[in-house]
């Protein structure tokens, strides 16, 4: 399963795998139920999740429902158990929606559906169409910003991460995340290497950009945003780790101050 999963990820075109992920990834998982693990998105149980990794297949990681996985799951965890997303409703701009969290998030915006905006460069599922390098939105129009796993993909990401600040009204907040190895102390980038399998090799995926390291929290407070790095996962019980199959990722919170700082 390991080398098929593998397989696919790296030989198949994306908008092709997702139409193909949709019906034969459930169909996979009719050999995984059980009551060990669940998914808090789509509360399905299974003895374990899919093994999912380009480079390295990482064990108990897809949900065979939903398609999550487990930075995914996290997300949504502290989407619900720490944020008042679903209470106060702000206006919220997710960015490259993942399927899995768009589906069980737009429900909870019914009676205000305006106030939920999703946004990516190319899927026919998102609302609006844009690079996040140039966001056709305006100034303080946004109070939530919610962007998963986008920047490292991000040609300028420093770019990226001013055009986030400007629309987000002052007093807003948002969760930024990538992908961050905390054993590495600086961000390491490399655009001279160009081959898609070295960049696969040394960046875990051909199309990212850079590597963050322990300095990502200090690129978003460069940007201008206050910043609080939180280690979710660790505020809950081992079995809830163990349940849900949540990874080690820190929740990165962005607030845009009320007045600049000077």
């Amino acid at each position: 399963m390991k080398r098929l999963i593998k397989f696919f990820l790296n030989h198949i075109p994306r908008p092709l795998l997702q139409r193909v992920a949709g019906w034969l990834v459930p169909i996979i998982g009719w050999f995984y139920r059980g009551k060990d693990h669940e998914c808090p998105l789509c509360g399905h149980t299974y003895r374990r999740f899919l093994p999912y990794g380009y480079v390295h297949s990482r064990e108990n990681a897809l949900c065979p429902h939903c398609l999550s996985l487990e930075r995914h799951r996290l997300l949504w965890l502290y989407l619900t158990l720490g944020t008042n997303l679903f209470k106060d409703h702000p206006r919220t701009l997710h960015i490259a929606p993942e399927v899995c969290i768009m589906r069980h998030l737009k429900p909870h915006f019914r009676q205000c559906p305006s106030q939920y905006i999703t946004a990516d460069l190319e899927s026919p599922l998102a609302d609006l169409h844009f690079d996040v390098q140039q966001i056709p939105l305006g100034d303080g129009s946004i109070e939530a910003v919610i962007c998963n796993h986008l920047l490292e993909h991000v040609a300028d990401d420093r770019k990226a991460l001013s055009e986030l600040h400007r629309i987000l009204r002052p007093g807003g907040w948002g969760i930024i995340l990538s992908p961050v190895e905390l054993s590495r102390a600086e961000t390491f980038e490399d655009d001279s290497i160009t081959d898609p399998d070295e960049r696969t090799r040394i960046f875990g995926q051909y199309d990212h950009r850079r590597i963050y390291g322990r300095d990502y929290a200090d690129r978003l407070r460069h940007a201008g945003f206050e910043v609080e790095d939180i280690d979710f996962a660790g505020s809950l019980s081992e079995e809830q780790r163990r349940r849900y199959a949540l990874p080690e990722d820190h929740i990165y919170v962005v607030h845009k101050p009320l007045h600049p700082v000077s």
